[in-house]
């Protein structure tokens, strides 16, 4: 669950940096452009990248998403839901692929939606939440 005061700060910055790890134990770093979602905080990926991969193999993440100007920041610890055309249907992929675009632009709609649904196929895209199991952050933000 997060925070009141974590999901503020989530509904009005949407830059992160995601933790995965390698085969090797590794951490792998991404940036990821980020939207509150049902029980987590979600971005899209196609399933080639390294992120991906990883989250598939080993679901330990964690994702920090910070304000622009670095002082203020929430880290989520957790693990992944993964909707990906492996495992999910396709309407269904469609239409949280869209409700994840809506909430990382601050609820602005796509200006042509049948364009943007054919651009996720062929990008092969999966929407990615990552479900806190811990919330913390900046005494700014967190109080």
């Amino acid at each position: 669950m997060i925070p009141d005061k974590a999901q503020t700060f989530l509904e009005n910055n949407h830059s992160g940096i995601l933790s995965t790890y390698k085969k090797n134990g590794a951490a792998q770093m991404s940036l990821v452009t980020v939207g509150l979602y049902e029980d987590g905080v979600a971005f899209t990926t196609t399933g080639s990248r390294a992120k991906h991969v990883n989250m598939e193999r080993d679901p330990r993440c964690t994702l920090m998403v910070s304000m622009q100007t670095w002082r203020g920041y929430v880290v989520l610890e957790g693990q992944p839901k993964i909707y990906s055309p492996k495992n999910t249907e396709a309407d269904d992929l469609r239409l949280r692929l869209r409700e994840v675009y809506k909430s990382v632009r601050g609820g602005q709609e796509h200006p042509n939606w049948d364009e943007y649904d054919q651009a996720m196929r062929d990008e092969n895209r999966s929407v990615i939440v990552v479900v806190p199991e811990k919330v913390y952050g900046h005494r700014s933000v967190m109080g």
